[in-house]
């Protein structure tokens, strides 16, 4: 009953702001509230179901960007006939590299060992960069205002969401062989550092992502509103509805989208649930709850850790390849720990972990408060000092804090929530 009453009120707050404020405003919060909500639940996979503390979630979400971009973007025939060619020979050599001193730390030993893999790494990496940075310089010369990059491989832009989780899983997999044996706060530390370092990387190689003069018109999964105002049958449904085609193709264009989202979102809830009340979730539980005891009992407690790792994080690329096409543009620049992060925590937090409604309703609530905050924050200081003097300081200071009002209820709805609803609004059942 509580969850559904929760769920019924929010559904009527994003029902009141379509009759209020307008449907356009009430189907971008639905939008963005649906790939939040995929993002907690990537969260809640890592933290609710197993205690891993990933603070990396910016990082597998900008990595499902990128797939986004490697994917739908038609290639640069220029860029890849100036250097596409000595890019893959480079990453050829990164691979012989790699093979080369992993076979010479398998057939050597002692002393020899070390010094053959020193050697290894030095003339690998002289030979790479010989091979890259020419790659690199040729390719970023190709009209370096439009292009400047090889693009990608033109195909559908829905199967980039199914690239951008294997994408974060594959670096899962590599961030967790590394970091998960780790104590649970060198982990968050660990994940936040690589994270940090996957942006950094996509802000600098522009021939792979275009840097920071960012990526626009990415493809669309759902139809343009200028053909849509061109179509027979949709002047049609606009006249039989009432409504102007010029706006109404605007909400059937975001409606599009919300059933799309709304599909990857249930698709995900419920292998998510299928797999928590599996032996498999309840054996990740138990590792949770009590890992001594598990580890005792003979489970391979940092192998089960790396599997749910994994999963979460192939979650979350998901999820970041979604925003990038809903955005239509990949713009590395605006990748921050505060939205990919922090916000995606207090939503698990607040929704309840361990619970995947409870992440999801979290998904929903704090996006929803994060947009509309923007908007009653303003409106909530003006009537605070409608009574007072307007040259008087304590105004102005009230004025001038109305833009951080997002940040004081984040915070204020995580400590309200701590006080009085510790394991959040819908908790986990815990069947004791």
């Amino acid at each position: 009953m509580r969850t559904a009453i929760l769920y019924g009120a929010m559904a009527l707050a994003i029902l009141l702001v379509g009759l209020f404020q307008s449907w356009s405003v009430a189907l971008a919060i639905l939008n963005m509230s649906i790939i939040s909500a995929v993002m907690a639940l990537g969260v809640n996979i890592q933290w609710g179901y197993a205690g891993l503390f990933n603070v990396g979630i910016m990082g597998f979400a900008a990595l499902g960007g990128v797939a986004t971009v490697l994917v739908s973007m038609p290639p640069v025939g220029g860029a890849w006939a100036a250097g596409g060619g000595r890019m893959l020979l480079a990453g050829v050599a990164v691979a012989a590299v790699i093979g080369g001193i992993v076979w010479l730390r398998r057939v050597l030993s002692g002393r020899w060992r070390l010094w053959a893999t020193v050697a290894a790494a030095i003339g690998g990496y002289v030979l790479i960069r010989v091979i890259y940075d020419p790659a690199v310089d040729a390719i970023e010369a190709v009209d370096p205002a439009a292009t400047g990059y090889l693009g990608g491989l033109g195909l559908p832009v829905v199967l980039s969401w199914l690239v951008g989780g294997l994408f974060a899983a594959g670096a899962a997999w590599v961030v967790g062989k590394i970091s998960l044996g780790l104590r649970s706060d060198y982990l968050a530390i660990a994940t936040l550092g690589i994270s940090e370092i996957l942006i950094a990387m996509m802000k600098n190689e522009d021939w792979l992502t275009r840097g920071v003069k960012n990526v626009t018109g990415l493809p669309r999964p759902v139809p343009y509103e200028v053909n849509l105002q061109k179509t027979e049958w949709f002047l049609d449904l606009a006249a039989r509805l009432g409504q102007d085609p010029v706006l109404f193709s605007g909400n059937f264009v975001k409606l599009c989208y919300a059933i799309l989202f709304s599909l990857v979102l249930l698709a995900l809830y419920w292998l998510s649930q299928r797999a928590l009340h599996s032996p498999w979730g309840r054996m990740m539980r138990a590792i949770r709850d009590n890992r001594d005891a598990a580890e005792a009992m003979g489970k391979d407690v940092t192998g089960r850790h790396l599997q749910v790792f994994v999963l979460g994080s192939a979650v979350v690329g998901i999820a970041g390849a979604m925003l990038v096409t809903l955005d239509g543009q990949f713009t590395p620049g605006t990748y921050n720990p505060l939205r990919y992060t922090f916000l995606i925590w207090v939503m698990v937090i607040v929704g309840g972990s361990g619970n995947n409604r409870g992440a999801i309703l979290g998904g929903f609530l704090v996006w929803f408060l994060w947009i509309e905050v923007e908007t009653a924050g303003p409106m909530l200081m003006r009537a605070l000092t409608s009574g007072m003097d307007p040259t008087s300081p304590v105004a102005s200071h009230l004025l001038d804090a109305a833009p951080h009002m997002r940040l004081f209820l984040m915070g204020l709805m995580l400590l309200l929530v701590l006080r009085f609803a510790p394991r959040g609004l819908i908790p986990e059942r815990t069947g004791r």
